[in-house]
């Protein structure tokens, strides 16, 4: 049994350290997890000051769920608009090919 070797990076949100295991080459990716994490919670600390603990990361974890709803949308529509094209091209080659 292979198990896949993981490192263990400790990042520090809202004052408190996690340690938190990355597969190995995900390792940026979790920092970068990190950094969106930390810049939502200090836009959503900027929006609402009053927030604090709980509240505010729960608060800037739902905007950030909500940005990746909207982006998820955005990659189905458009993913649709290009198959409603590569369809177009075909029937126009389809119908090339017929009257050829």
């Amino acid at each position: 049994m292979t198990v896949a070797a993981e490192s263990i990076k400790v990042v520090s949100i809202l004052g408190n350290d996690y340690s938190i295991k990355a597969p190995v080459g995900e390792e940026q990716t979790l920092l970068d997890a990190t950094h969106m994490l930390k810049v939502a919670l200090a836009e959503t600390k900027r929006k609402y000051p009053s927030l604090i603990g709980d509240k505010l990361l729960v608060l800037a974890a739902l905007n950030l769920c909500s940005r990746q709803i909207e982006l998820q949308q955005q990659h189905r529509q458009a993913l649709d608009r290009y198959q409603e094209q590569v369809n177009a091209t075909v029937d126009v080659i389809s119908r090339t090919i017929a009257n050829n």
